[in-house]
């Protein structure tokens, strides 16, 4: 029987490349996201009896939406990939208002732990019991950019909860692990491709990597046995100013 995969933020960049690689390589895919067509297409491209289902993660009713959709038609879950997020504007902090704090919070955190929180309700009650969750951190989890405080906070703050996560699934046979990307050529890579805001204040064209590899990696953590972990993984552009950075 095929196991059973979510993707959040599949209907672009790294979630897009992921959800089609796992459904490629024997998995079920459910592509979520928030823009039904473009998720459609996803699903389509993908195969392997994968579907497209709308969802906010920062809304817990949509995703509670999600989980039980998934829940009635698959009878389990295996494999949760939280990948949605979104940046703020880069400004200084003073210039960022609440609602672009609370939006991004939202989003990066308020929706990794719904989600979590829901996969953690399936995969302990399935038989057998258990699964992976793998959550998309950043290297912003480490080190922050200029201008970049409210997400650089809500990846070092889904740091906190893999570990948490990590700690609380052991029991119950679930996996939680991190990948922390740097410079993948998504939509989020604008900046690095005209020339990103250096911490000495110079602005930098930086490398960047295809998102087939991040996928590839998600792919490798996902098809490892339940009884194994990757817990952190850096995946990131070779030559871009990481080590060393400031």
């Amino acid at each position: 029987m095929s196991q059973i995969a979510i993707v959040t933020g599949a209907s672009r960049g790294i979630g897009r490349a992921t959800a089609i690689s796992l459904a490629k390589n024997g998995w079920t895919v459910i592509a979520a996201g928030r823009d039904k067509s473009t998720l459609e297409l996803v699903a389509k491209e993908a195969g392997n009896g994968a579907v497209a289902i709308v969802c906010d993660v920062g809304d817990p009713v949509s995703v509670e939406g999600l989980f039980k959709e998934v829940e009635d038609k698959f009878h389990r879950l295996d494999l949760l990939f939280n990948n949605a997020g979104i940046p703020a504007r880069d400004v200084p902090i003073e210039e960022l208002n609440v609602d672009e704090w609370r939006k991004v919070l939202d989003t990066n955190i308020s929706g990794v732990f719904y989600c979590t929180q829901q996969a953690f309700r399936i995969m302990k009650a399935q038989n057998p019991q258990g699964g992976r969750i793998i959550n998309n951190g950043s290297i912003s989890a480490h080190v922050p950019r200029p201008n970049s405080a409210p997400y650089t906070a809500t990846k070092h703050a889904v740091t906190g909860l893999t570990k948490s996560a990590s700690l609380d699934g052991r029991e119950f046979n679930i996996a939680c692990g991190q990948i922390d990307v740097g410079n993948a050529d998504t939509n989020m890579a604008t900046k690095q491709r005209v020339g990103a805001m250096q911490p000495n204040g110079t602005s930098m064209v930086e490398p960047t990597i295809d998102p087939q590899v991040v996928a590839n990696a998600v792919l490798y953590m996902s098809g490892l046995p339940l009884d194994a972990n990757v817990q952190f993984m850096t995946v990131l552009a070779t030559k871009m100013p990481y080590i060393g950075r400031g």
